[in-house]
């Protein structure tokens, strides 16, 4: 498919920007002007600047204009992880584990070294793993109200590979992606990497803008819309059963495919039903066991309609097949013997835990969070530029991410993404007061 010709207006102004021709804290014209001096509709000139800011090339400040950033190295999808002074806290990325993982870790290998199946783990799964190791997953999830058949179940290595793999599968360059216009920053990079084109979705305090999606629906053709329905990353919310259903309805209205994200589903005790139960026809379930049991485990998987099934596993096994042998037999082993069980239910008492404090500690500041959650989002003063107090922050020693991480069109609220889980808890609440002492000490 050929490219829309917005792309070369795109890719015009991103090169003059990189290499300084555009300098930075350039003001750049305004739509109106753009379209009459390009010749094009202001449509399409919205659209050049909604693709400049998923770059993290350009910021759209209401009432202000389109301005080219200005780097400080600590904001954008992607900011420096090194420190200019000792680190105190790292609040920009959910790293959760808890004390005794590395003893249960140390105990399965042993268990695995003396199994009798141990050759088997030396061996290449199909893509997508065995049957038996998929209907382990079939079966976990159960609990999360997904009746699927092992079959429709894809192991991968991770959340991102399966949500990389489905889009790979079920896209074509040029395809119009819905997605709320704040949300995971991966959903950007798997977009740009598959040519698909973002179509923010304005959020609301309860859930995207199901009017405005339904609108974008008919006034362009959608061809899968990205959501993340259960406690959603960075704003916490879980749709209640309307939103859901009306959600449903404008994806089969439109004959859109669904992907939904369940990464941090497993928080909410008792959830709405997944899109998937609602839609199992068109929706492609993505999850995996980063944030309830271990980062460092990259286990994933996708639950499919039947009529995707043959084109994702293409799509797996032109990537990278699927999971490592090892990684499977661990991960399916503590999904069986209800480890991940476990596990999950001391992550919501940990997660609970940490919203108190960051609540108490940040008493009186604009935030919005999930209850139970390892995220909240901080909204900023007018006078606050989120990339310049992630530069202060950092020279505090805190790590942050701001909101044009996970911006998906032009406009970048003045906010910042606290992640929870990393530092140690007895920690966390010393250095939340000293982010917001560093926040409030920044003159207007």
């Amino acid at each position: 498919m050929r490219p829309p010709s917005y792309k070369a207006i795109v890719d015009e102004f991103a090169a003059a920007i990189r290499c300084g021709a555009i300098p930075a804290g350039s003001r750049l014209p305004t739509h109106r002007d753009l379209a009459r001096e390009r010749r094009i509709a202001l449509a399409t000139a919205t659209r050049v600047y909604a693709e400049l800011g998923s770059m993290g090339l350009v910021v759209g400040e209401p009432g202000r204009g389109t301005f080219v950033r200005v780097p400080t190295g600590y904001d954008g999808i992607e900011p420096s992880r090194a420190l200019p002074v000792p680190r105190v806290a790292d609040l920009s990325f959910n790293q959760p584990l808890a004390p005794g993982q590395a003893d249960v870790l140390r105990q399965a290998l042993r268990a695995l070294s003396v199994a009798g199946e141990l050759d088997a783990l030396l061996r290449q799964d199909p893509p997508g793993g065995r049957r038996r190791e998929r209907a382990v997953v079939a079966t976990y999830l159960l609990d999360r109200g997904i009746d699927t058949a092992p079959d429709n179940v894809l192991l991968t290595s991770g959340t991102q590979q399966a949500l990389d793999t489905v889009l790979r599968a079920l896209t074509r360059p040029g395809d119009v992606l819905a997605v709320d216009a704040l949300s995971y920053p991966g959903i950007k990079l798997a977009a740009a990497a598959h040519g698909l084109d973002l179509a923010p979705v304005p959020v609301t305090a309860t859930g995207p803008d199901l009017d405005a999606l339904e609108r974008l629906c008919r006034s362009r053709p959608v061809h899968a819309i990205y959501t993340m329905p259960t406690v959603h990353n960075p704003l916490g919310w879980v749709l209640d059963r309307d939103h859901r259903d009306r959600l449903v309805a404008t994806a089969r209205s439109h004959d859109c495919v669904i992907v939904e994200d369940g990464t941090y589903a497993f928080l909410e005790v008792k959830p709405p039903p997944p899109l998937q139960a609602l839609a199992p026809e068109r929706t492609c379930y993505v999850a995996g066991l980063s944030k309830n049991a271990a980062p460092g485990l990259r286990f994933g998987f996708a639950v499919l309609p039947d009529r995707h099934i043959a084109s994702v596993t293409r799509s797996l096994r032109a990537a990278a097949w699927g999971a490592p042998g090892l990684v499977t037999a661990l991960a399916t082993g503590w999904l069986a013997d209800g480890t991940v069980t476990q596990w999950e239910k001391d992550r919501r008492r940990d997660a609970a835990a940490r919203q108190d404090i960051a609540r108490t500690a940040l008493a009186g500041m604009d935030f919005t969070a999930h209850p139970v959650s390892y995220v909240m989002w901080l909204g900023l003063e007018p006078h606050q530029r989120a990339d310049h107090v992630a530069a202060v922050l950092a020279e505090a020693g805190i790590l942050v991410s701001t909101a044009d991480a996970f911006a998906t069109g032009p406009y970048r609220p003045r906010a910042l993404r606290l992640a929870l889980a990393t530092p140690p808890r007895n920690e966390l609440r010393a250095a939340l007061h000293r982010l917001r002492d560093a926040i409030e000490a920044i003159p207007p």
